[in-house]
């Protein structure tokens, strides 16, 4: 951020009272750090392919709280541009974030999420409530909107455990749209180029009562049957060991699964895909 000359001093923006976001800071005083700017002349749209695409997430809400995975690939039109791309990311203790879309654009975006949902709650001494979380990210997508008209879209999915909701099922899934539409989506939803072929999946699967073990192998069944008929979506990688990132939020806070955690199920499943390909029947059990 700026400083007041070369003498290490804060500049006065540091010292002038103001709101809790911090987006409405950089608006008001550095606008070009915003990664809503656009880098293109009015009226020149972004060519689909010079950028890479992040593809298929998904969350689901399941008996402890509600999980959150994504594949790894990211596409820059019909090459591969990224094999091992992070597309899963904590917001705060209680909340994440998956992202498809524009890969440079989407990353700027949740970083900037983070210090959002951070810089609130040291300024306001609270921490924002989960729906509150939901419409300040629907507010970002909707800064972005003239960057989406030009091909540069980011299609966020939100997740989190609901600290403040009743006892009961605390778990909340939020979706957007390009124009900062928000929309609750329960049990389960998936966004990006393979979603339909995973909501499908979860459509067969899914259960409320499902343990942790469950629902991520249902996820991982759900990536993997995006993958079997997207070609912008990449499933388990046996030989150069990436697999699938899965989380999970629960009253304890987020919870990445380890490596060696995703990397079993992962065989498991594909060794069940040698028996049936095209995966377990909606009265099988998955487990």
């Amino acid at each position: 951020m700026a400083e007041s000359g070369h003498d290490g001093r804060l500049a006065d923006e540091f010292f002038t009272a103001g709101g809790s976001s911090f987006s409405d800071f950089l608006a008001a005083h550095r606008p070009e750090l915003l990664p809503t700017r656009s880098p293109f002349a009015d009226g020149v749209r972004a060519a689909p392919d010079s950028f890479p695409h992040g593809t298929t997430v998904l969350a689901l809400i399941y008996r402890d709280g509600v999980l959150i995975a994504g594949d790894r690939r990211a596409t820059m039109g019909n090459l591969i541009a990224q094999r091992d791309l992070e597309k899963v990311h904590p917001a705060d203790d209680h909340t994440a974030v998956a992202f498809a879309g524009t890969v440079g654009l989407a990353v700027d975006m949740v970083k900037l999420y983070q210090v959002e949902l951070t810089h609130f709650e040291k300024v306001e001494g609270i921490p924002m409530t989960l729906g509150a979380k939901a419409r300040r990210l629907a507010t970002m997508i909707r800064q972005n909107l003239g960057q989406a008209m030009q091909g540069l879209a980011v299609v966020p999915l939100l997740a989190g455990y609901d600290t403040a909701a009743a006892q009961g099922a605390r778990g909340r899934i939020f979706s957007f749209d390009v124009a900062g539409g928000l929309y609750e989506k329960a049990p389960f939803h998936a966004e990006g180029s393979g979603s339909p072929y995973a909501r499908g999946a979860l459509k067969k699967l899914y259960r409320a009562d499902m343990s942790r073990r469950e629902a991520a192998l249902a996820a991982l069944q759900a990536l993997y049957d995006a993958a079997d008929d997207d070609s912008a979506t990449g499933g388990p990688d046996i030989g150069r060991r990436i697999f699938p990132i899965v989380s999970v939020i629960t009253e304890e806070g987020f919870e990445r699964l380890p490596e060696a955690e995703t990397e079993r199920l992962s065989h498991e499943m594909v060794e069940r895909r040698r028996d049936r390909p095209d995966g377990p029947h909606a009265t099988e059990p998955h487990s």
